[in-house]
């Protein structure tokens, strides 16, 4: 598989009459570490959402981890999701699980048994530096610790993909750095793929990034 992400002509629309995005080409290869960037409403989440089969392909190619996506079925819509981790801006945990369960969902879904389950969310709870809380409820935590089980959760089935909407929008400086951190660190050590769309490019990320901005339908590599 030569890219992890390659969109050829790409449409993208909520209304088949006003494209969102329209006739775009973009790559992404292998441990690439990609930031979206562009204006409020320009179509970052649209872009992400079309990327884990949230928003179906109006027109052109889309493919993704070895699927294409404008001719997936459900089941392997479902196949692809194992394959990515999807951070979201407002962390979409459960509110009524226990912090490790939240964690050890999308492996329980893969069916593995709760042992293996367990064992690999304490193992992440212990990354983002939050084993004392794994007995907590999301409402008991800050924004910045939520982020950070959300990140867990995320990683749990180990992702070839990583796919995260503004991970950091809503937490303080200190959060968002603990944040970009992980991110980096698993880049490194787990070799993910990973495309972050975000109004603010953090200045000291210390490692190597390709940078795109999308504007009008289009998205376009910054130099």
């Amino acid at each position: 598989m030569s890219n992890i992400i390659q969109a050829n002509n790409l449409i993208l629309a909520y209304n088949k009459n006003e494209p969102v995005i329209q006739n775009t080409n973009f790559s992404v290869k292998a441990k690439d570490f990609i930031f979206l960037t562009g204006k409020s409403g320009s179509g970052k989440s649209t872009f992400l959402k079309s990327l884990y089969g949230e928003l179906s392909v109006s027109g052109g190619e889309l493919n993704v981890c070895g699927f294409d996506l404008h001719s997936i079925n459900s089941k392997k819509l479902n196949l692809l999701r194992k394959h990515i981790g999807v951070i979201f801006q407002d962390y979409k945990l459960i509110n009524e699980w226990t912090v490790e369960r939240n964690v050890m969902l999308p492996l329980m879904i893969a069916g593995y048994s709760k042992e293996i389950c367990k064992m690999q969310a304490h193992k992440l709870l212990k990354h983002v530096k939050l084993s004392h809380k794994t007995e907590k409820f999301p409402l008991e935590l800050s924004g910045g610790e939520q982020q950070r089980v959300a990140m867990a959760r995320a990683l749990a089935h180990n992702p070839v993909l990583i796919i995260a909407d503004e991970p950091t929008g809503n937490l303080d400086d200190y959060s968002s750095e603990v944040i970009w951190n992980l991110l980096k660190s698993v880049r490194q050590h787990i070799g993910s793929t990973i495309v972050v769309a975000t109004h603010r490019i953090p200045q000291t990320m210390g490692i190597d990034y390709k940078q795109y901005f999308l504007d009008e339908g289009n998205i376009y590599a910054v130099s």
